[in-house]
């Protein structure tokens, strides 16, 4: 199942009109099963992000989870900053206009789509989740520029053959495409099916594709560790952490980008990352599919990146 939105735009920027939220969704969108007895991932990163999309027994365990590694509280915000950054990169620097945000989470600004279509309003990307409270937020999510387009897939991470097939309904798998796992692969334990995710989605992504990993750290700091005990003891989404050289492997293949797998906050910092500079036990890297990348796309990423450097965001 896929949403595409429609909206007007207001000041250059796109909106949903009540006339689009009253209308009903092109494709049927299911009755989100939602449990407010249980702890559930988007409601508790929301949480700590300052969100109020979340109940009273999420709240509870984000405040365990802050008591056992005081760094929880930072984790939220330093990845957010991250993922700016690296988008920012994307569609500058990299002159990428198609994005797969896979684990996107609960709207927020900053998000992937945001900053992509604010870099290059003419950026593509699908939103994919398949959390119930994510889904119950999937028209927020949809609001592309005007010449852009955003797209919402349900489906799982473990479900890669899906998120390629329904993907293609907006994107160009002959064009470089930037594929996004932000926190999600710690819920895949092992490290055999990371790999045959990674390669299933790398392997319809064409020469010049991106690939986004943000995962936390199994050897930067010990309180995270307990916080995932904790974690464990009251979800049935398992966290598993991991080190460095674990997480690099994943990349075997691919180009990195300096400076490699690094924690988050030491990945190209600048100025609009002032309040984010608490290091945080999470690594994030970007790595390219080597290959040749067509000239137009490249003219397109330079004139990108000069209109970022004169009016940055």
């Amino acid at each position: 199942m896929y949403v595409v939105a429609a909206c007007d735009h207001i000041e250059g920027r796109a909106r949903v009109t009540d006339e689009e939220w009253l209308r009903p969704a092109a494709h049927s969108v299911p009755r989100p099963r939602i449990d407010a007895s249980a702890p559930n991932v988007a409601r508790v990163r929301n949480y700590l992000t300052g969100g109020r999309d979340n109940f009273d027994v999420d709240r509870r365990v984000a405040r365990q989870l802050v008591k056992a590694s005081p760094v929880m509280e930072h984790v939220g915000y330093a990845c957010r900053a991250f993922l700016g950054r690296v988008t920012r990169y994307l569609a500058g620097e990299a002159g990428i206009r198609q994005f797969i945000d896979v684990g996107t989470g609960i709207p927020a600004p900053g998000g992937v789509h945001d900053v992509a279509q604010s870099a290059a309003p003419s950026s593509r990307v699908v939103c994919v989740d398949n959390d119930p409270v994510v889904l119950s937020h999937a028209r927020a999510l949809l609001r592309p520029a005007p010449e852009g387009a955003t797209s919402y897939v349900d489906a799982s991470v473990r479900e890669p053959g899906k998120i390629t097939e329904r993907a293609r309904e907006i994107l160009d798998f002959g064009q470089p495409v930037a594929i996004v796992l932000n926190r999600l692969l710690q819920f895949v334990g092992h490290d055999s099916e990371v790999r045959a995710i990674l390669a299933a989605m790398l392997g319809e992504a064409c020469p010049g594709s991106y690939l986004v990993v943000v995962h936390p750290a199994s050897d930067l700091d010990q309180s995270l560790d307990e916080a995932a005990r904790r974690w464990n003891k009251v979800s049935t989404a398992h966290v598993v952490l991991r080190g460095r050289e674990e997480i690099t492997a994943w990349f075997d293949g691919l180009d990195l980008v300096d400076p490699g797998v690094v924690p988050v906050t030491e990945w190209r910092p600048g100025p609009p990352d002032a309040t984010h500079v608490t290091p945080v036990p999470v690594y994030g890297a970007v790595a390219r599919k080597p290959g040749e990348v067509p000239a137009a796309l490249l003219r397109d990423a330079a004139n990108t990146l000069i209109k970022i450097r004169c009016c940055p965001p």
